[in-house]
């Protein structure tokens, strides 16, 4: 399986990129974003671009894949709802609809989060637009898929690029274990997560959304 990755140096595309770079059923990965990933490995190629709009130019670069796993995203904190939406539902469907085209088969994970709104009506500005990036890209050519974490737990070095987030991440690190009995619906370490994708990918089951728990188990028997 080939795999595209956006976001490889994020933390849910660093975990996705670890995680392709290690499973065997993985043969290459392009990893494409705004700055290189750090990972030097054979299987990786990377594509670096400061404008992830303008991809059209790089359809040929981006032919011949498998799956993609999309996990570019932005915080919607201090965010007015237009800006928002230009930076998470016209970024990821401008790359779809270069990707739709070279690659007809391919499956396309999109990572939005726990309460996404798919009515799009609902009163939470980003679930609002979470929900209709999901809808737009289910209704492209290509298998498309609505990856659901809720709370993600670092692993194997992955962080998060907000110092804020990386120091909560550090405190329940500690907590993880109770929060995995209280809470096991709703948390997932990015270990678990980023094989869960692959499954997916490799997969391509029937249910189009993959809430936290679902990916939990799925992730168990992907090794």
């Amino acid at each position: 399986m080939r795999v595209i990755i956006f976001g490889g140096t994020g933390m849910v595309g660093q975990a996705a990129l670890l995680e392709c770079l290690d499973d065997p059923d993985v043969s290459a990965v392009l990893a494409v974003g705004r700055r290189a990933a750090p990972q030097v490995h054979p299987k990786l190629t990377q594509l670096v671009r400061p404008d992830l709009f303008s991809l059209a130019d790089d359809a040929a670069e981006l032919t011949g894949y498998d799956a993609c796993l999309f996990c570019l995203g932005v915080s919607s904190v201090g965010m007015k709802e237009p800006e928002y939406r230009h930076l998470t539902f016209d970024l990821t469907l401008a790359v779809a609809e270069v990707l739709a085209p070279a690659n007809p088969e391919m499956a396309f994970l999109y990572v939005s989060g726990v309460g996404t709104d798919s009515t799009e009506k609902g009163r939470v500005m980003w679930a609002r637009v979470k929900g209709a990036t999901e809808n737009a890209l289910l209704a492209l050519p290509f298998k498309g898929y609505a990856i659901r974490p809720g709370f993600i737990q670092p692993e194997r070095g992955v962080q998060s690029k907000t110092r804020l987030y990386a120091a909560l991440y550090r405190l329940t690190n500690l907590l993880f274990p109770l929060l995995r009995r209280v809470a096991a619906r709703h948390v997932i370490t990015s270990t678990e997560l980023g094989r869960a994708m692959i499954t997916v990918a490799r997969e391509r089951p029937d249910s189009r959304v993959w809430d936290s728990v679902d990916l939990v188990a799925l992730a168990r028997p992907a090794r």
